[in-house]
């Protein structure tokens, strides 16, 4: 394949600092993979911004390409599951972090690390989705496999307004569960009960230290936040209710107890979503072509250019910015 330039955002560590700029990259730069593609669409994630800003050691290796999410079409392949013209997505598998990401016009990937974008959905779609739907998806489903009914009562979502709650109160109020959305930001109360939500409360109510058990609320949680906010969660989850704990904004840590898990019977499901199986992913994203409203979507995401990026990662740390950020990489 001929050494075609395309325009990429890189971030290198040197003697002189942490650089980040949208430069001109080249073909042949490209990391080892078996499939190449035009990507059309990225997004912005949280670890996405973590990595723009240096904020968090979340590169592996240096100079590379940030963005854990992509669609696009396959230009060249030596996988025998995809061929040229393939529509395709990828979420995790430590690219963007350990290997070129999403953010730039051009990637080379491991075919196994990539699935058919479902018909339902156009690669621009599908990053409105991206790694938050996807991880939103993929805690409902684990709800639904401990048992856990619309019948059963409340089901608490935490950080509400970022992408994974967003998704998270839409998908699970479509599926007809009562959602009471904790956000920090009630001023956006309106956008949330246009998701679905049954109820809105102030994340203040959850995101300071509380006791080990407090009164049986929750039949389930989806917990974005981790720390006080996922100890306050579990420890007011109602007797062997499952709480899903899929981020950690708030913090890595869990200053808790482990009175709700021996004394209540409370499950606590780690949702990881960077290194699932092929086939989960693939039962998510059929998942979510089922369960999700396309209507919601230009609610939930709004679309940005490439040359935009840089200087909204830091906003979208400061909880500035609502819901998902599309990337149009070839603007």
């Amino acid at each position: 394949m001929a050494d075609e330039s395309f325009k990429g955002i890189l971030i290198d560590k040197d003697d002189t600092g942490y650089h980040v700029s949208l430069r001109e990259l080249h073909e042949q730069a490209l990391p080892e993979g078996d499939v190449t593609l035009q990507v059309s669409h990225s997004t912005l994630n949280y670890k996405d911004a973590l990595a723009l800003t240096g904020s968090s050691p979340i590169i592996k290796r240096f100079p590379m390409v940030p963005g854990v999410d992509l669609a696009g079409s396959v230009i060249a392949s030596d996988s025998p599951d995809f061929k040229p013209g393939d529509k395709v997505l990828l979420n995790g598998w430590g690219v963007g972090e350990s290997h070129w990401g999403g953010l730039a016009q051009r990637a080379r990937l491991k075919g196994d690390w990539l699935i058919a974008l479902p018909e339902a959905f156009t690669c621009a779609q599908a990053m409105a989705i991206g790694t938050a739907g996807y991880t939103a998806m993929l805690s409902v489903i684990a709800l639904e496999k401990h048992g856990v009914k619309p019948a059963d009562g409340e089901v608490l979502v935490t950080g509400a307004n970022g992408g994974v709650g967003s998704f998270a109160v839409a998908l699970l109020a479509r599926l007809g569960y009562q959602v009471v959305a904790s956000t920090g930001r009630p001023q956006e109360s309106d956008y949330l009960q246009q998701l679905g939500a049954a109820a809105i409360i102030d994340r203040n109510e959850l995101n300071q230290p509380g006791r080990p058990l407090l009164k049986e609320r929750w039949s389930a949680v989806v917990d974005s936040l981790g720390s006080h906010t996922l100890v306050n969660a579990c420890a007011a989850t109602r007797y062997r209710g499952i709480v899903a704990a899929c981020g950690l904004a708030q913090g890595m840590d869990f200053p808790g107890s482990v009175a709700p898990f021996i004394l209540r019977g409370v499950t606590l499901a780690g949702i990881d979503s960077v290194n699932r199986p092929k086939q989960d992913r693939i039962e998510a994203w059929s998942r979510l072509a089922r369960d999700l409203a396309p209507t919601l979507l230009p609610l939930i995401s709004h679309e940005v250019g490439l040359s935009e990026v840089i200087d909204l990662a830091p906003r979208l740390l400061a909880g500035e910015v609502r819901g998902r950020v599309v990337v149009d990489v070839n603007r």
